[in-house]
């Protein structure tokens, strides 16, 4: 492996790391600020409207060149929103600085990957994305865990004061801004020639309506995907607390989810990146997800089927990223990776940004209903994954004739 792959790897890891402290006490910190429930979906939302925005426009100016420079800057402005978050009570206020958090975000997020493109062979490419994905997954786990135990271990109590939550974010920020100098020296960027024509933030908007429409179906159908699921991802927060666990216990079971999303790209990964027809794998894999997650909600005994039947949803999740991203990197031009992969981000936040809002609603009106929503969501992501499918091979029968 590549010693660039190795530190993109390791990079990724601890960004998931610090990025994840502050979501498992988020659910806690509003309740313990009387904020309504359905503002956690608000705040979840504003975050993700900054990486519908920041996405494509840290991709097109990473591909200019000092993509370190970039992803640096883009953590330090996540750091300030995390603090404003924090620090600040008004809610409007509140919304605000996470837009600049996820506006922040969104330059190391989509640059990264781009990063890991760019320095892969086409045969090793969908393998570097794999590895990629375990890392930030892995290390969001660990972070989900950390958190929880910052903010009720006495011994860290003790030393941050993290019995007030406002200091696990200001923690979480200042372990970032020393992610974001450990980053600018540690990424090395290509050294491209000088191009005449430069694409402009403006013009890599407009070029999403230049895309393959076939390509503009698969990501509206990631949109989709998206939606059920971060509502599943951002809701299990709040529907531990109310079944009575701790944020410690939630953090356990995240962390295992981690180690299971590792363990599927280092050993499943490798081997369905072997088959052929990998869109029909992604077709499957909605399937089963919306038939699983229609079943685990609706169990007695929740926490047990949590940690069997669900960790097949994460097994298969983890493959689909992979699969995902290595068909839309396929649609990339080389040196353009970062506007693509910025393009990919902004499908994915827009799901980002609409799950959450419906979602704390749903919420508030019964629990059960986010989840049913998530199932209506995969369902809708088969069904124009069958489009894309029919679509490939109308287009693949007129190439032969």
């Amino acid at each position: 492996m590549k010693k660039t792959i190795v530190v993109v790897l390791f990079l990724y890891f601890v960004q998931g790391l610090i990025h994840n402290l502050g979501h498992p006490v988020t659910p806690t910190f509003v309740e313990y600020r009387n904020i309504p429930d359905y503002m956690f979906g608000l705040f979840f939302a504003a975050m993700s409207l900054g990486l519908t925005i920041g996405g494509p426009i840290w991709g097109i100016l990473g591909d200019r060149g000092n993509k370190r420079i970039y992803m640096s800057l883009g953590l330090v402005i996540y750091s300030i929103g995390q603090f404003g978050f924090a620090f600040f009570d008004d809610v409007y206020i509140m919304i605000l600085f996470r837009f600049i958090s996820g506006f922040g975000v969104s330059a190391s997020v989509t640059l990264l990957v781009a990063h890991v493109i760019e320095h892969s062979s086409k045969e090793r490419r969908g393998r570097n994305l794999g590895w990629t994905a375990a890392a930030f997954t892995l290390g969001a786990s660990i972070g989900y865990l950390v958190g929880g135990i910052v903010s009720e271990n006495q011994f860290f109590i003790n030393i941050l004061a993290t019995d007030d939550l406002r200091n696990v974010f200001y923690f979480q920020a200042i372990l970032n801004i020393v992610h974001a100098i450990v980053m600018f020296f540690l990424i090395k960027d290509v050294v491209r020639p000088v191009q005449e024509e430069k694409t402009t933030i403006i013009d890599g908007f407009k070029n999403i309506r230049k895309l393959n429409p076939t390509l503009i179906v698969f990501l509206i159908s990631l949109t989709f995907i998206n939606i059920g699921t971060i509502n599943i991802s951002k809701f299990m927060d709040v529907y531990f607390r109310d079944l009575g666990y701790s944020i410690t216990q939630l953090g356990t079971f995240v962390m295992i989810t981690g180690f299971v999303s590792l363990f599927t790209s280092i050993v499943i990964v490798p081997l369905i990146l072997l088959i052929k027809h990998q869109m029909n794998m992604m077709i499957i894999i909605q399937f089963i997800s919306a038939i699983i997650i229609a079943i685990v909600f609706r169990s007695k005994e929740v926490l047990l089927i949590l940690y069997t039947v669900f960790m097949i949803y994460v097994v298969i999740k983890a493959i689909y990223i992979v699969l995902e991203q290595n068909y839309i990197a396929g649609h990339g031009k080389s040196g353009k990776y970062g506007e693509i992969m910025g393009v990919r981000q902004a499908f994915l936040a827009i799901g980002m940004v609409i799950g959450p809002i419906i979602g704390g609603f749903l919420y508030d009106l019964k629990p059960i209903y986010v989840f049913d929503f998530s199932v209506i969501m995969f369902t809708l992501g088969f069904v124009l994954l069958l489009i894309v499918r029919k679509r490939i091979i109308k287009e693949l029968n007129s190439i032969v004739k």
